[in-house]
């Protein structure tokens, strides 16, 4: 994806096994959406807490946070149960959503990618971060949010 660029038209399933669809959001809110590559694991689990344990700040700018990864809605559901986690996971086991996004492989293409878009209230990609530093993706996208609120 590039600056500028909408949020692809995709529907996938919530951590609830509900359809969620991205242009429900559109003209609603700005939103984070972060791809991650799977529920439990260390780096993971500390973004998603990372994200949690800033959400309110989100909400303040009024924005929405959306995890996804190839994990199952009944693995994100114990995720957030296990963790506390507010927001809304998204299961994408075909990897659709990875490819609509561009999100490449890391680490030799052994672990599906890190990476978080910010997308303004009209769904147009205001920022795209990719690390496998799990810690740097928070700050990242509330500190574009800040400087792009409307």
């Amino acid at each position: 994806m590039k600056i500028g660029e909408k949020v692809p038209d995709l529907e996938l399933k919530d951590q609830h096994g509900e359809h969620f669809s991205f242009r429900d959001l559109v003209g609603e809110k700005a939103f984070v959406v972060y791809f991650y590559p799977k529920d439990f694991t260390p780096g993971c689990t500390k973004e998603a807490c990372s994200f949690r344990d800033s959400y309110e700040d989100f909400k303040e700018l009024g924005a929405e946070v959306i995890g996804i990864s190839a994990d199952s809605s009944k693995s994100h559901s114990k995720f957030i149960d296990r963790y506390n986690l507010p927001y809304i996971f998204l299961s994408d086991p075909n990897k659709k959503a990875r490819e609509a996004f561009g999100v490449k492989p890391n680490l030799l293409g052994l672990l599906p990618g890190r990476e978080t878009f910010v997308f303004n209230k009209q769904g147009e990609l205001l920022h795209k971060f990719n690390s496998m530093n799990a810690g740097r993706h928070m700050p990242e996208a509330l500190t574009v949010l800040k400087k792009n609120r409307n």
